[in-house]
This record gives structure tokens, C-alpha cells and sequence, in this order.
């Protein structure tokens, strides 16, 4: 599961993959929304990997 942690390393390695500005999302060329939005991947592949991760004695008591 922790190789999910690979995946933004993976997909922001090689620049000319997404160095250009074509397709624009809201006036935003390419290379900015697509850097941004593995902001949020980034966070939400973080939660994922800590969720399934956490020890089960961290759990809150009811």
C-alpha cells in the first residue's frame, strides 16, 4: 500500500511529459493545473496510506 506514495514522485518526475500548455482548464495552461491537482492526489494517496496504516489501537474510544 505504501507504493502509493510513489505514484506523485512517478508523475512529476519527467517535466516534458507536462511541459506544454495545451489543454487549459479555466484559463490555466497545462503545466500549472497539472501540478496542482497532484496537490490534492498527493494529500488524499497520504490519508489513504495513513488510514490503512494506522495501528489499530489508535483508534479514538467511543
Amino acid at each position: 500500500m505504501w507504493v502509493l506514495l510513489l505514484l506523485p514522485f512517478a508523475g512529476l518526475l519527467y517535466v516534458p511529459f507536462y511541459n506544454h500548455a495545451q489543454p487549459a482548464l479555466f484559463g490555466f495552461p497545462f503545466f500549472y493545473w497539472y501540478q496542482l491537482a497532484w496537490v490534492f492526489v498527493t494529500a488524499l494517496l497520504t490519508w489513504v496510506v495513513y488510514r490503512h496504516y494506522r495501528a489499530p489501537d489508535d483508534e479514538e474510544e467511543e
